[in-house]
């Protein structure tokens, strides 16, 4: 069951999909407290190759990036469609505008690293490219990341059967129980042909971060629902996924590993008007 996945079913063009990107503010506590944050050399990475602290966080959600970025030093500005989100990202001591990227007024500011975690899918990839280079400042950087993550079979396979099971018309339900890492590497090749079609970036680069966590049984079960393929079912069909994912992982003795892999596409912004 690829997190990934669940949030880019084909031929959706997501960025449109207003309700289901909206979605994930129904429980943004759990969303804050279940999603796994990004890789510190990522971050790291971003900052210094970047011309200074100032960075503007698209579609930031609760802030899980955006906390991180302030940690490395930085000054960050959230925007944010959904303002229950933005809510649980003020309280985390974050600063957020409520505003679709595309609709969001920069009012003159300008920043040096313009980044978008695991939300650049829900933002025009034409529009948001362009605007991104409007915002940013002389060589700053712009940085689209996202995680890749898919559990065991032994996990993958019980989900998808019972998604096909509980919500036979979801669009998530026609999706394979784990597709390959080429196919989101793909999608962050993708990305980078809309930055080169702006003519306002130098060649963008892509990036690849492996690494792993393990879950518990109730870990996972407490991350599943903010997952975009579940956000909106009804609690009988969201209870029977879980029940069936639960037994799965409790085959395995109530945990397991996920091996991770965050993929970024990012690109400097060249250029001095």
């Amino acid at each position: 069951m690829p997190i990934q996945a669940q949030e880019q079913p084909e031929p959706v063009q997501l960025h449109r999909a207003r309700q289901m990107a909206e979605s994930f503010g129904i429980d943004a506590q759990r969303y804050d407290q279940a999603r796994p944050a990004y890789p510190d050399a990522l971050v790291a990475r971003i900052v210094a190759g970047s011309p200074g602290p100032d960075v503007l966080d698209v579609g930031c959600g609760t802030g899980i990036a955006a906390r991180q970025f302030q940690a490395a030093g930085c000054t960050v500005l959230g925007v944010e469609p959904d303002a229950r989100m933005a809510d649980v990202a003020r309280s985390r001591g974050l600063q957020v505008e409520v505003a679709a990227f595309e609709a969001w007024e920069p009012a003159g500011r300008t920043f040096d690293a313009v980044v978008a975690a695991q939300s650049w899918h829900w933002v025009d990839p034409v529009e948001g490219a362009a605007k991104a280079a409007r915002v940013l400042r002389p060589d700053g950087r712009l940085a689209i990341f996202g995680h890749v993550f898919e559990p065991p079979a032994e996990v993958a396979e019980p989900f998808a059967d019972a998604l096909r099971r509980a919500a036979p018309d979801s669009p998530f339900s026609r999706q394979p129980a784990r597709r390959p890492l080429e196919m989101y590497q793909a999608g962050y090749a993708k990305i980078a042909d809309t930055i080169r079609e702006t003519g306002r970036f130098g060649e963008p680069e892509q990036w690849r971060f492996d690494w792993e966590q393990s879950y518990t049984r109730d870990q996972w079960l407490e991350l599943l629902p903010t997952t975009g393929g579940l956000t909106r079912l009804r609690p009988d069909q969201l209870a029977e996924i879980l029940d069936a994912v639960g037994r799965a992982i409790d085959a395995l003795g109530g945990r397991f590993t996920m091996q991770y892999t965050t993929l970024a596409t990012t690109a400097v912004r060249v250029g001095t008007a």
